[in-house]
Parts: structure tokens; C-alpha cells; sequence
């Protein structure tokens, strides 16, 4: 397989570029641009031209600077051992695939996919999205040699698009539909996956039929069959071996995969629970699941979301201290399929602890969600800040009100006793940790109690002489 012909460099040395606004010639998809997709589908030999790019819509070199467009990619391959079972393995790949090209950023999968394309790439003549088509073809037949032929058709006028990206979503839709027929005590065997470990080090994707991946795109069907094409690749088995707590969702199988993959960062998790181990996150998780003290319960927001959630932040900002990897407790990357689980946060109190969601993923999961529950879980529609909420809360008698008066006089033991007690904490975020801007911490309408508060600077340790 040869690139001489690509005017930049494949490789997967460069998975986990980061192309800044200021380093950008055109911004591909994205949550500022309406529709976006990608897909791969098994098609007949007859049906498809291998290697053929087709291409709908302005290219890269008719693109204004600093523009954005939607894009859709849609891969059609045909092998006669390939089966609709390996197509949303396929899919996920387009992510990685993208990734090998020196320049060129690619996040996130499915309808939320988002691609930058540098100006250094575009001055070097990768001035053509054919280019990252015939790229996608070639990297496909040689990754996944069961693949003998690929054709790749991209899409990046607004009108052209509508017709395949519905045709996806009806897609998606059917495969997050097969995956809900069965649960966790239903099979043998989960599965890992560590297609994300380019942005998140320490990040495994544990795969459950209860637990889609977090980007939402590969459920335990997807990558049973992933696993038995190539057993050596990025999707794996994992034996969930011996159940330790069954309510958490903690396996022996599980904690071992997690320590062996993040190199001994991670040694626990607790599959149901977004507070205690949680499930680490990477960075193409659908949303997020946060935790508001001030109520007691737990907010959601998913990426296509632009405004500021209950707490005050956008998901830009609680994604940077959620993602790569972290595993932090009261912030929780996770598929939205997730959100419809019996075991969803299990462990924490379940569906009823959700209080507020965004609208946008309230619509697309109600028909999951307990009937009595869905007129009393909030969206930005009904309140607009924390105060707002908890009388919301009051009046449509949420079952989280009933947890408050025990947690007050906790806290109020707690306190007497000179603990100290975070309260109403609203807003907590670390952006640009490690960067040249160093990092921030902001905390608002936030009580502490604590006899003392010490902030150091570690200083890295000197070499001897």
C-alpha cells in the first residue's frame, strides 16, 4: 500500500493531533453545522466501482477559510465473508482512519462526527476531499483484509445531504433497536475497546449489552463480531469473571482488562455507577451524566447541546475534566442508548436520580424512560439555573425531593463534627491542565468548611548532580 501520491504524510503516529481554530482551513461537521454523518454499509460487488470517490458537493479547494460545512461520509464495501453485523465496527474505524492523516482532525462518530482540516495540510496540496476518500478506501482493504472492495461517497452541500443522513439515522436506529433485546445477565461474555486510546491513554470501552460504547456506535453485538473477525485488533473479549458487588456492576474480568489496558492508572470499575469507580471516558462519548448536589440527583447533556447546562457550564468545559481517560467520579461520559438501561447508574439510585436533561435527549429517550418519571425530569425549556430547579423539583414532587431533608441533616451532623462539606457547588472545571495557559478553578456558590486549605505547587523532582 502506497501514499506517494497523498501530498501529506499516513501514519498512525499522528492519531491524537489537535488542530486549533487558529490553525484551521475548514471545519467538516461539527456541532455548530446541522448535519453531519457517517456510515458504512455491506454492499454487493456489482453495486459499488472499488476504489471510486464520488463527491457531492464543494470541495475542499472551493472552500472559503475559516468556513464550515456539513459533511457525510458514506463507505460502501462488499467482500463475500463481511456481514451487517460488522458494519458500525466498520463505521468507528472511519474515526481512526481519518485520525492517519497528518493534518486532518477527526472527532466523535455516528451524527455528531467532526473533522478540521489544517491550513499547513491544505498548503501542502491536500486540497480535495477525494484525497481523504481514496485514503479512507486503501487504509480499509489494508487494515481489514476480509474487505476486497471499498467505494466512498461524501457529502457536503446542505441540500444533497438530507436524503442519505436520514437514511442513517433510520440505520442507527434499527441497530440501537436489536440492541436492546437482550441485558447483562443474559450472556457470557462483554468486550473491550480501545479504539479512543489515541485521546484518552488510559481509557478501555467496556461493551455490555446494558452499556453501548460511549460514542454510542458499537453495542455488544457489533463487537462480538468484531472480536471474532480479528481477535488481535482494537475489539476484544473480555470473560467478566467473578461478579464482586452486583448492584455496582463490578467484575473481576473487568478490572483486570482495565488495569492491563490503562497501564495500571485504572484499577476499578463499577459498571452501574457514575460516582464511585465510574467508567472512565474518553472523548466521543454522546453525554454526559453530572451529578448537582444542590438537588441530589443527576443532570444529562449531550454534545449537540450549545447553551450553558443546569450548572452552569457547556459541554465543552465539563467534557475537558471528563474526558481522557479520567475517571472522575460525578461526571460521566456515556451513550444515550445508556440512558434507557435497567442498569443506568444503578448503583447511585438509577433512572430516578435524572432530574434534568437537556431537551434534545429528553425527546429521544422518553419512550425508554419510566411514564410516571418523564413530566418530572426538567429541561431547559422549564428552568434555567439551579434555585429554579429545586423548586421545579418541589412542585412536580420529583422522588429525588424525598432524599433531601435526609442528606441536610448529614450534612449538618457532618458539619458539627468539623468536616469539610461541599455545598451547592455549581461550576468546578481544569481547562488547560499541562497547557501554556496552566489551569483555572472556579468555584460558585460553593460553602467550604475546613480548619485548613493548603495549595502547593509540586515541583518536579531535581536531578542529582
Amino acid at each position: 500500500m502506497s501514499f506517494s501520491d497523498i501530498p501529506v504524510e499516513i501514519g498512525p503516529v499522528f492519531e491524537g493531533e489537535r488542530i486549533r481554530a487558529k490553525q484551521m482551513y475548514v471545519e467538516l461537521g461539527g456541532p455548530k453545522v446541522e448535519k453531519h454523518f457517517e456510515l458504512v454499509r455491506v454492499a454487493s460487488s456489482k453495486d459499488i466501482k472499488d476504489g471510486q470517490v464520488i463527491l457531492h458537493g464543494p470541495d475542499i479547494k472551493d472552500m472559503e477559510e475559516g468556513s464550515r460545512h456539513p459533511i457525510g461520509i458514506f463507505v460502501e464495501v462488499a467482500g463475500p465473508e463481511l456481514e451487517e453485523d460488522l458494519e458500525a465496527v466498520f463505521e468507528r474505524r472511519v474515526h481512526e482512519f481519518c485520525n492517519f492523516i497528518n493534518g486532518v482532525m477527526h472527532l466523535n462518530q455516528r451524527y455528531t462526527n467532526w473533522m478540521r482540516v489544517s491550513k499547513a495540510a491544505v498548503g501542502k496540496g491536500f486540497n480535495s476531499l477525494e484525497m481523504l476518500g481514496t485514503v479512507l478506501i486503501r487504509l480499509f482493504k489494508a487494515e481489514l483484509p476480509i474487505i476486497e472492495q471499498a467505494q466512498v461517497t461524501i457529502y457536503t452541500d446542505p441540500k444533497a445531504i438530507e436524503k442519505p443522513y436520514d437514511m442513517a439515522m433510520g440505520i442507527y436506529e434499527k441497530r440501537d433497536e436489536r440492541a436492546r433485546t437482550i441485558h447483562d445477565d443474559d450472556v457470557d461474555m462483554f468486550y473491550g475497546c480501545v479504539l479512543c486510546q489515541s485521546f484518552a491513554p488510559t481509557h478501555a470501552c467496556c461493551i455490555t449489552p446494558d452499556r453501548t460504547s460511549l460514542c454510542g456506535s458499537i453495542n455488544w453485538f457489533d463487537a462480538r463480531a468484531a472480536a471474532k473477525v480479528d481477535p488481535k485488533g482494537p475489539l476484544f473479549e473480555v470473560p467478566p469473571g467473578e461478579c464482586l458487588n452486583l448492584e455496582a456492576g463490578e467484575f473481576t474480568g473487568i478490572n483486570e482488562m482495565i488495569k492491563k489496558r490503562s497501564l495500571g492508572e485504572i484499577e476499578r470499575i463499577y459498571l452501574y455507577s457514575g460516582m464511585e469507580f465510574p467508567h472512565t471516558s474518553c472523548g466521543c462519548f454522546e453525554a454526559i451524566d453530572f451529578y448537582i448536589p444542590e438537588v441530589n440527583g443527576h443532570g444529562i447533556v449531550d454534545r449537540n447541546y450549545g447553551d450553558v447546562a443546569i450548572n452552569g457550564l457547556p459541554f465543552s468545559a465539563m467534557a475537558n475534566q471528563t474526558g481522557g481517560g479520567k475517571q472522575m467520579p460525578g461526571f460521566n461520559g456515556i451513550s444515550i442508548q445508556y440512558i434507557g438501561s435497567p442498569k443506568y447508574q444503578r448503583y447511585d439510585g438509577g433512572i430516578n436520580t435524572i432530574v434534568w436533561m437537556n431537551s434534545g435527549v429528553k425527546d429521544r429517550v422518553a419512550e425508554f424512560l419510566p411514564p410516571d418519571l418523564v413530566p418530572k425530569i426538567a429541561t431547559e425549556k422549564e428552568v434555567q439555573d439551579i434555585n429554579a430547579l429545586k423548586d421545579w423539583l418541589k412542585e412536580v414532587d420529583h422522588p429525588m425531593v424525598a432524599t433531601w431533608a435526609a442528606l441536610e441533616a448529614e450534612e449538618e451532623e457532618e458539619e458539627d463534627e468539623g468536616a469539610m462539606i461541599p455545598m451547592g457547588t455549581q461550576s468546578f472545571t481544569v481547562p488547560g491542565v499541562g497547557g501554556a495557559g496552566g489551569f483555572k478553578i472556579i468555584l460558585k456558590n460553593c460553602k467550604i468548611h475546613a480548619e485548613t486549605i493548603i495549595i502547593k505547587k509540586i515541583e518536579p523532582p531535581r536531578k542529582k548532580k
